[in-house]
């Protein structure tokens, strides 16, 4: 076995975010959380600080504002997961597939996070900026690179950087059967194991790059800017 070869950097100011997107509330077994725990491990081994969140164990209000009790609901808990979701500096979204697509709990948690994607940073910049993503799937169906290709656009659509290798999954026989984990199915599975290290590192690295260039450089990208009137080259002459 060929010697493992030493970090190129230091990790250990990070911060991760995973949110199990799981219908399952904490205290049941998730399959989506076993393939999470291979990406946490990781990344805990280079001592970035992990936080695992269920978003179903919450009160998340449907809406595309920050805190929807000024819109009619009773409860919101999003303001508080949004104070995790902004304190780190990658953040995984890890679904279960359900008919092919991610689950609910997935694209609640999506159109919450854009709720906050008006906002701006200090730079000028939208508020995501500076920040990587990446995207985890587990289910016995096809459907691994479909829900990837839609939790990861969005993603980079509001603001966040997403890495080469970005997600991974397992996926089991169509139809019943074991899922992720069920008698330790899929924890062999070599393609599963390498592209979840793969994201985890790539996550990582890019999250040390941007920390130390201080984020994306803030030319041609500032909201305040152009509504100032600047235009960063913009060529069409019909422009009014």
């Amino acid at each position: 076995m060929a010697k493992e070869p030493e970090p190129p950097a230091r990790y250990d100011d990070l911060r991760a975010l995973f949110l199990n997107c799981t219908l399952k509330p904490s205290g049941l077994d998730s399959h989506t959380e076993r393939l999470i725990e291979v990406a946490a491990g990781v990344m805990r081994k280079q001592r970035v600080k992990v936080d695992i969140v269920r978003p179903v164990d919450l009160d998340l209000a449907p809406g595309v504002q920050p805190d929807m009790t000024g819109h009619g609901f009773a409860r919101d808990d999003w303001p508080d997961l949004c104070g995790k979701v902004m304190a780190a500096d990658i953040l995984v979204l890890c679904t279960p597939i359900w008919l092919g697509e991610e689950s609910s709990v997935c694209r609640r948690v999506i159109e919450r996070l854009y709720a906050e994607s008006g906002k701006l940073n200090d730079k000028g910049q939208y508020v995501y900026y500076g920040r990587v993503g990446g995207c985890l799937v587990t289910g016995n169906e096809d459907g691994i690179k479909h829900c990837a290709m839609t939790v990861l656009y969005a993603l980079q659509h509001l603001g966040y950087t997403i890495p080469p290798q970005a997600d991974a999954g397992w996926i089991g026989e169509a139809g019943p059967g074991p899922s992720y984990g069920d008698d330790g199915v899929g924890y062999d599975n070599d393609f599963t194991q390498r592209n979840t290290t793969f994201m985890a590192w790539n996550l990582m690295h890019f999250a040390r790059m941007l920390k130390d260039a201080g984020g994306i450089p803030a030319h041609g990208n500032q909201r305040d800017q152009w509504d100032a009137g600047c235009r960063f080259d913009h060529p069409n002459p019909e422009y009014r």
